[in-house]
């Protein structure tokens, strides 16, 4: 694929390794792309020459240093890499100086939730709860900015649900969990960017072992017909981060609706777990 044959190394890290030995043109047109990479992504390298204030051989020859035969290597890596890795590759040199307004972030936010449950069904919803309450146990998994999230579901769902656990805990390795699901099991995973190399092989390990699963992500993440239900969640902002707001009403939505759906012996576990709360506060 390239010069170096270093297919294993993302585009942004290529960047980064080379500036240091950059000449100063080419080092003020890796400044830009570490900072806006996504326009590589999208432009002609005349077009990012302009962006950039450089030249088109300056642009020829920064792509050779990276490692890549030709600037249609080097945007097509950062195309792919747009789906799956940093905010970065979403953001606009055009955006950088202008501050982004409140009402652009709620109106974002409202965006992202109207566009994720617009693919997710009550029937779907109904039926994960169902799931969770049949399952011998529910494994809620969750790296890197999605360990949070796998937290807080888990956290929320031992409302009702007792055998629930977010993997993996402190000092913990996958394996020696995964090893335990069962086709009795459902597995809830959470994959928003930035997925770690294994996301896949861990997914297919629990296919494998007949658990039901569930796999949250963001809308970068093609259909995973294999999952038993997959949700993909809006997360496009106005700012250089993520916007989650779509992925916790998704919990919240799972949550809720597994309460309604408990029963007596539910709402059982819910005035016990009042009961100590209470007694706990009076301590």
């Amino acid at each position: 694929m390239t010069k170096t044959g270093s297919t294993d190394r993302s585009f942004l890290h290529r960047v980064r390794d080379a500036l240091d030995d950059l000449h100063p043109a080419e080092r003020r047109l890796g400044d830009f792309v570490c900072d806006f990479p996504g326009e590589l992504a999208s432009y002609s390298a005349s077009e990012l020459a302009k962006l950039a204030q450089v030249s088109n051989a300056t642009v020829t020859r920064f792509v050779r240093r990276l490692g890549y035969e030709s600037y249609e290597e080097a945007r097509r890596h950062a195309r792919d890499e747009r789906q799956t890795g940093s905010r970065l590759f979403l953001a606009a040199s055009s955006d950088a100086a202008a501050a982004q307004s409140v009402a652009a972030h709620v109106a974002q936010g409202i965006s992202n939730l109207e566009g994720t449950f617009a693919t997710i069904t009550d029937v779907q919803v109904d039926a994960v709860a169902d799931a969770i309450f049949d399952a011998r146990k529910t494994w809620v998994i969750g790296f890197r900015s999605s360990h949070a999230f796998a937290e807080y579901l888990q956290w929320q769902m031992t409302q009702v649900v007792e055998n629930i656990v977010a993997i993996p805990g402190a000092g913990q390795t996958l394996g020696e969990h995964l090893a335990s699901v069962t086709e009795k099991d459902v597995a809830i995973v959470f994959g928003l960017r930035r997925r770690v190399a294994q996301m896949d092989a861990i997914l297919t390990s629990i296919e494998k072992s007949g658990a039901k699963l569930l796999y949250i992500t963001d809308e970068g993440v093609p259909h995973r017909a294999t999952a038993t239900w997959h949700f993909r969640c809006q997360t496009l902002a106005p700012g250089p981060l993520f916007n989650h707001v779509s992925v916790m009403a998704v919990c919240h939505l799972i949550t809720t609706r597994a309460i309604e759906r408990a029963g007596p012996a539910g709402r059982t576990r819910l005035r016990g777990i009042e009961r100590f709360g209470d007694m706990l506060e009076e301590l």
